[in-house]
């Protein structure tokens, strides 16, 4: 078989990894914060992570991959407060007090912002798409309607404004994707992932020396050394190169399926390995959403003119 042919099966592969890896940080999160503060352990995760990706990029690229003009650098910087200090930040307090399921299936709602957005700028989405945002504002509704509402100060406890945080970092999420749509970034992906990573790294663990964190690292139970590793290094470097082959070989619409399947895998993860359990109006609100992120996706493919013939995207 030659590399042309290869090359679609080993895209499906990467994407794959996609899903798993990025649908199981929930889970991941889940036993980090058990005995780790969540804007400490965040922040040196993605100091180690956007580090070691700097390394490969300087090793494999050289050091003209991070020349970047002043409007690529100030996108750079808005993105590592946007995606890893904001987004991830935010969904990691949060997690204090939501299940990872629950957290999964509020950021799936990602492109459905992204599609407000656009529209806030002057864009003007199609029928459908509005539609399916309008669908997925209903699942929304469900989704907080059933969650707990008790207040809690423990790990894992419930709070009412839990799920509220995870949205507000769905918001931080989109408009951070959204912005590196619509302005100046650097030429090298990578460069511009690992840059991304070192702000928002330096970013949370600003705020974790604000918040007074002091943690006990004797007292760090090995299942949470684990998974802040996989977190810190697999999912941070094998994560993000299988996302950017996949996008370079298949259709951005097919690439995009990852917004609902990361949220199923998370779901299942948290209820056959943390216990998770959801009400029927958590399972029928979540099953709205990803029914609502399906059809933004189909809407936004690119409509073939009658007897134009495919292409691919590689």
């Amino acid at each position: 078989m030659n590399a042309a042919a290869r090359r679609p099966a080993l895209a499906w592969a990467a994407l794959g990894v996609v899903y798993v890896l990025w649908g199981s940080t929930y889970l991941a999160n889940r036993f980090i914060i058990t005995d780790l503060p969540p804007l400490f352990a965040s922040g040196v995760r993605f100091l180690v992570g956007g580090s070691l990706l700097g390394i490969l990029v300087l090793v494999f690229s050289g050091p003209g991959a991070f020349r970047m003009t002043w409007p690529q650098l100030g996108t750079t910087a808005l993105a590592g407060l946007l995606l890893p200090a904001w987004g991830n930040g935010l969904v990691t307090i949060a997690q204090q007090y939501v299940a990872s399921g629950l957290a999964a299936l509020l950021i799936a709602s990602v492109p459905m912002w992204i599609v407000v957005l656009r529209m806030l700028t002057g864009d003007r989405p199609r029928r459908t798409t509005i539609g399916g945002v309008g669908l997925g504002v209903a699942g929304l509704t469900l989704l907080l309607l059933a969650a707990p509402s008790a207040g809690s100060g423990g790990v894992f406890g419930t709070a009412w404004w839990g799920p509220w945080l995870v949205l507000l970092a769905a918001v931080g999420w989109a408009s951070g994707t959204f912005a590196t749509t619509r302005m100046p970034v650097p030429a090298n992906p990578f460069a511009l992932a690992a840059g991304q990573m070192l702000v928002g790294g330096a970013i949370l663990m600003a705020g974790s020396a604000l918040a007074g964190d002091r943690p006990d690292l004797a007292a760090v139970e090995p299942a949470a050394w684990w998974a802040w590793g996989y977190m810190a290094v697999v999912v941070s470097l094998m994560a993000f190169s299988a996302y950017a082959y996949a996008l370079a070989a298949l259709p951005v619409s097919t690439v995009a399926t990852y917004a609902y399947v990361n949220p199923v895998i998370a779901v299942l993860l948290g209820v056959l390995v943390a216990g998770e359990s959801f009400s029927a109006g958590q399972l029928a609100g979540g099953g709205v959403v990803l029914l609502a992120v399906v059809v933004v996706i189909v809407s936004e493919r690119p409509r073939k003119r009658r007897g134009e013939l495919a292409t691919s995207t590689s």
